[in-house]
């Protein structure tokens, strides 16, 4: 089984080196990270789906919940760092906004969702607040105001007001209400994508149409990104 977590790949441990260097202790590595994994690496869907490697990631410069996930986790192995990645699932209103139409509608209920969780000081600490960069997140907080919503343009306020920061200490979460349920730890994520819990695999005819409108789909996600920009 090929790793996504490419941690050894030598764009993965370059990254990780110049992010890091000259940080004086872990939080400020994971803080350096967590920011570039953030804002550098924009929010948005890949063909592939799930199934990118951090160093394609790095290259492409945008992913979504589970591709960035994936990067976050290989960057931190890189940088000595303990972490690992947790999967569950989410509710498809996650995607609310971004998905329209058909597209929306052949989406399961339910789909595979990650967040990534740091050691720091002895204790375990569960992050998703890097998923969207920033002028996304306040975009998508405005629109869902707007539009009365909890969940949807990748952020849930179902759990409280969603957070694009690094807050270790307390529960601030970008997505965290919208999840369902747990399917547990996993060192690699590879070993859980191609397993059965999975439930973003789906056959040839979805995948076709995923691809004929991603381009639709990212092009939703850039305007609203740019309406972010405006957002205090």
């Amino acid at each position: 089984m090929e790793k996504l977590a490419d941690t050894d790949h030598p764009l993965v441990m370059e990254t990780a080196r110049r992010l890091t260097s000259g940080a004086s202790s872990p939080r400020e590595k994971l803080d350096r990270i967590f920011r570039y994994v953030r804002d550098d690496i924009l929010f948005g869907f890949p063909p592939e789906g799930d199934f990118v490697k951090a160093s394609e990631t790095i290259e492409r410069g945008y992913g979504q919940c589970n591709t960035k996930g994936i990067l976050f986790l290989a960057l931190c192995k890189a940088a000595n760092i303990p972490a690992r990645i947790h999967y569950s699932r989410i509710s498809k209103e996650i995607q609310r906004g971004f998905f329209t139409g058909i597209a929306y509608l052949l989406m399961p209920d339910e789909i595979s969702h990650s967040w990534l969780e740091v050691e720091i000081s002895g204790q375990w600490h569960p992050v998703d607040s890097y998923i969207n960069d920033l002028p996304l997140h306040r975009a998508a907080v405005h629109e869902l105001h707007r539009r009365k919503w909890e969940t949807g343009f990748s952020v849930s306020r179902a759990g409280g007001e969603p957070s694009a920061e690094l807050v270790l200490d307390e529960a601030h979460y970008a997505q965290m209400g919208a999840v369902t349920g747990d399917d547990g730890i996993w060192d690699e994520p590879a070993a859980y994508l191609n397993g059965p819990d999975n439930l973003n695999r789906v056959g040839p005819v979805r995948q076709w149409m995923y691809r004929l409108l991603l381009p639709l789909i990212n092009r939703r996600v850039r305007r609203l990104r740019e309406r972010g920009k405006s957002v205090a």
